[in-house]
């Protein structure tokens, strides 16, 4: 059954992406969802096409995604949709976005799938069955202590204490030593690239189960472990995450969890 669920994540990221880069090439209409939180044409047009493919390919689903669509989290069946993470680089021109879509049984997610549309890669991850970068299959890096470490972290929309909590766990980051740290703007590659063993790990204090739906399981599919920012499980609700290679995971919490905001 994974396998024909990947048809179907596969079947309605393909057509978003070509949605989104279609808009990419030509004027980006922009508007604010709020401070600094911004949502495009692009945006709607690419959630609209993939719940039409999941509606039509599975229509006693349901489908959870940013812009609109609402379902409850503990559904039987959900599907949890990013039409575009990283909205800000493409309104701005940069080319670094995705598309990620999870599908969920009773809470547990069984399917991920995200794609960057202007490279054409994919990252693919089935429960029990591993993560894989095109069609190669990957592992988290082997990295055990901090300063063999290069991390991501994502900013809040959040100006005030989230911010505040982030630039005061990435400086106890940097004091202890790891390799850098970079902020791209799109949670769900800075998760899979976790799993590609390109960031030994990567925290945000709050985001929304779309952002992460997908590429948590490509990262514990990798070997990973991911947890929210005080260390508990992930759910599907709003919250903190925090992705390591899993070796990490103790020295990056500790100082994660020392600054979480909530």
């Amino acid at each position: 059954m994974s396998s024909d669920v990947l048809q179907v994540a596969e079947e309605a990221a393909s057509a978003a992406g070509l949605l989104v880069m279609d808009h990419f090439k030509r004027s980006v209409a922009a508007r604010a969802k709020g401070v600094a939180n911004m949502v495009t044409d692009a945006d709607f047009a690419a959630e609209h096409a993939i719940v039409d493919v999941i509606r039509r390919r599975r229509p006693g689903d349901d489908v959870l995604a940013e812009e609109g669509h609402t379902a409850d989290v503990d559904a039987e069946r959900l599907w949890v949709v990013d039409p575009l993470d990283g909205t800000h680089n493409f309104a701005h021109g940069l080319p670094h976005f995705a598309v990620s879509i999870a599908y969920y049984e009773r809470g547990e997610p069984l399917v991920g799938v995200v794609l960057n549309p202007n490279t054409n890669e994919w990252y693919r991850a089935i429960r029990g069955h591993g993560a894989f970068h095109n069609d190669q299959r990957v592992c988290v890096n082997g990295h055990d202590s901090l300063n063999q470490a290069m991390l991501a972290c994502g900013f809040p929309y959040d100006r005030d204490a989230l911010m505040d909590a982030t630039l005061a766990a990435m400086g106890d980051l940097i004091r202890a030593e790891i390799h850098g740290i970079r902020r791209l703007g799109t949670a769900s590659l800075d998760l899979c690239w976790v799993g590609l063993g390109r960031f030994g790990g990567f925290f945000e204090y709050l985001l929304s189960p779309w952002d992460f739906a997908a590429a948590r399981l490509f990262v514990e599919e990798a070997g990973g472990k991911v947890t929210d920012g005080r260390g508990a499980s992930l759910g599907l609700r709003p919250s903190s995450v925090l992705a390591t290679n899993g070796r990490l995971h103790s020295p990056i919490l500790e100082i994660v969890r020392g600054h979480h905001p909530i």
